[in-house]
């Protein structure tokens, strides 16, 4: 794909729900299937070049959710995290979780832990995923923790930044987001990466996301390309 390609993606995987729908399938069989064009988009941009990719898997408003989806929900995302760190270290990709897993039981919070762990030298593409996770809530977690640091006199309001604002920050380790795609023809963020999408391009596509595939990322990079990004100049 060239030199020019945007640093981090950022997706929005949105209509699983709707593709089972659609195929007259139990919604637990969506998830399934979105979780398999996940797995096979790492790959892909992992193959092309790109740095980072960050997806967003559960946010803290999905637990309002029927119970009985949200615990498939909760099991499809054990299994996936045990199977795919596995690939994942044969694959060169590092794996992050953004988010309070803290909310997790332990199992799951075990698997998560030891994604991150076992893939922590790997070199290649910056797989993120953001699980339990909102946009205003990073922002107040970050914001709680700077407070204690300044009530408790190890840090100075006066020296707050938005360097270091970001340095506590759920997404503290990788850069801003250059290009969010979201699939399923809704077009809003659901408080997606709200800190680190300041300059994000945005493509919004009416295909559910487990019919998407590496040509539609693609077809996504090249319409990026072609954007006029001046970035405030």
């Amino acid at each position: 794909m060239g030199e020019d390609l945007p640093n981090h993606i950022g997706i929005i995987m949105d209509g699983n729900r709707r593709w089972a729908k659609a195929h007259n399938l139990p919604k637990k069989l969506g998830h399934r299937e979105g979780a398999k064009t996940l797995e096979k988009i790492v790959k892909y941009a992992n193959k092309i070049g790109l740095k980072y990719l960050t997806v967003y898997a559960f946010s803290t408003e999905n637990w309002k959710r029927e119970d009985d989806e949200v615990n498939s929900l909760m099991m499809l995302l054990k299994n996936y995290l045990d199977e795919y760190s596995k690939k994942a270290t044969t694959e060169n990709i590092k794996i992050r979780i953004f988010g309070d897993i803290t909310a997790f039981n332990e199992d799951l919070q075990k698997s998560i832990n030891e994604a991150i762990f076992n893939t922590k030298e790997n070199t290649g593409i910056s797989f993120n995923i953001c699980l339990n996770y909102g946009g205003r809530d990073e922002i107040l977690n970050a914001t709680k923790r700077i407070a204690q640091k300044a009530k408790e006199g190890i840090l100075d309001i006066n020296d707050i930044t938005e360097k270091n604002f970001e340095d506590y920050l759920y997404t503290s380790e990788v850069p801003d987001v250059d290009l969010i795609v979201r699939t399923s023809g809704e077009i809003r963020l659901s408080g997606f990466m709200l800190w680190k999408m300041v300059y994000s391009e945005f493509i919004f596509l009416e295909k559910n996301w487990p019919d998407f595939n590496e040509k539609d990322l693609d077809e996504c990079i090249t319409i990026f390309k072609e954007r006029n990004r001046r970035i405030g100049k």
